[in-house]
């Protein structure tokens, strides 16, 4: 074989090795001695104001005047809406059920939830409970760039359905493009090592195996902290972040 195809060969075997590697599923394992995450995240700043947006359409549905939407919300100096997560852990506990799939309900032109958690791979539903039409809208969020997930009329009541699967990105930004004051946020994990924090900032993560860690707190606007941990069988650990106003 010549040297050319030889190397060729080798690319290719690497390529389809490191593709193989990233389409590995996540493994779910008994874990003994599981160690637990603990930590906050606080904010440095002072509090954003909310953002105010007019209501310029469908005022008997949707209401008259100016709609407040608070991107940032931050409690006695802890920053709520944040989700805290370990970032590509091959094995390890099973999902949290109940938080597999996701759901969005349109009602009185507003998103309900604002923010949840949903599991990749898996069914997201959007309802529309408003006689009036709606466009859902929703990004994989990119760093500071979005890429469409689906977009889809929703002009009278009912539900529809979509599986959704973020290869990238981490998060989907939910908006309606009849509405430019409609805001949401879902976190699509990509493995069961998760938590949203408490209304004092504060998270929990359990079971984890023991190992080091990538360890990562997610906000839909201030985008992402990044840290770094080492737990011990049946050990502990903190880490906690502290966002600033931008």
């Amino acid at each position: 074989m010549k040297i050319t195809q030889l190397i060729s060969a080798i690319s290719v075997s690497l390529i389809l090795g490191s593709s193989l590697a990233l389409a590995a599923p996540y493994k779910v394992v008994d874990v003994a001695d599981g160690a637990t995450i603990s930590g906050k995240v606080s904010f440095n700043g002072d509090d954003p104001a909310p953002k105010i947006f007019a209501i310029t359409k469908d005022p008997d549905v949707c209401g008259t005047g100016n709609r407040e939407v608070d991107f940032v919300k931050v409690n006695n100096g802890a920053l709520n809406d944040v989700v805290v997560y370990l970032e590509k852990v091959k094995q390890g506990k099973a999902f949290n059920d109940s938080q597999a799939t996701g759901a969005v309900n349109q009602e009185g032109c507003a998103f309900d939830p604002f923010i949840q958690i949903m599991h990749n791979d898996n069914s997201f539903v959007a309802t529309n409970s408003d006689a009036v039409s709606h466009n859902i809208h929703t990004y994989e969020i990119l760093g500071r760039a979005k890429k469409t997930v689906f977009n889809i009329s929703q002009p009278d009541k009912g539900e529809v359905t979509k599986t959704i699967k973020l290869k990238r990105g981490t998060a989907m930004k939910v908006e309606c493009d009849q509405h430019d004051f409609m805001h949401g946020f879902v976190f699509v994990a990509k493995n069961p090592y998760y938590a949203m924090v408490a209304e004092d900032g504060t998270y929990s993560i359990d079971g984890v195996p023991a190992g080091e860690y990538k360890i990562k707190a997610w906000h839909g606007t201030l985008k992402e902290q990044k840290g770094s941990v080492e737990v011990t069988a049946g050990g502990s650990a903190s880490v906690d972040f502290e966002f600033k106003a931008k």
